[in-house]
């Protein structure tokens, strides 16, 4: 099931990132994070209209997907930035894909035109999910992050959600 976040989903969505804080480079935050900060990322995405799903099965939260605001500039108001996470238990199992179908849906929904997701490399499986939904490659930045003692890159894919072939019903 998807459904619109909730402020008591705060310590799942923290236990989630947090595996991925520590034991991957696909954040660059490598402090892990507390249901409080989650909390107020929630309200902050709220806050600018946008939209924060998350998936559960068996009463558990199996992923999260979210949009921020891209850059501040007025005229970049129509472009996001999307974020996915599935808990470690559910990667392969259709979680990232249900939700992020959903989430272009949500994002069409408030007329946003663009939407960019930056991946570190190398990440197959999270490439291969934004291209099954329509992303494409547009830059690749060498180097930029530093974490566990290597520097990484990060690819931007993007997606236009209303010219996504079959959208919204594959979306």
């Amino acid at each position: 099931m998807i459904r619109p976040v909730a402020e008591e989903d705060a310590p799942e969505l923290a236990r989630i990132y947090n595996h991925y804080i520590v034991e991957s480079v696909a954040t660059f935050e490598e402090t892990p994070v507390t249901a409080a900060d989650m909390g107020a990322r929630i309200a902050a995405v709220s806050g600018a209209g946008l939209p924060w799903l998350v998936s559960t099965a068996d009463k558990r939260l199996t992923g999260y997907a979210y949009a921020t605001a891209w850059k501040p500039r007025s005229a970049y108001r129509f472009t996001v930035e999307s974020t996915v996470y599935v808990d470690p238990e559910a990667v392969g199992q259709g979680t990232g894909t249900a939700l992020y179908k959903d989430l272009l849906v949500e994002l069409r929904r408030r007329r946003v035109h663009a939407v960019l997701a930056g991946i570190t490399l190398p990440n197959p499986g999270s490439i291969a999910l934004h291209e099954k939904l329509g992303f494409r490659k547009v830059a690749e930045l060498k180097e930029v992050g530093y974490k566990f003692a290597r520097w990484v890159d990060v690819g931007y894919w993007q997606a236009l959600p209303g010219k996504i072939p079959d959208c919204p019903d594959t979306c």
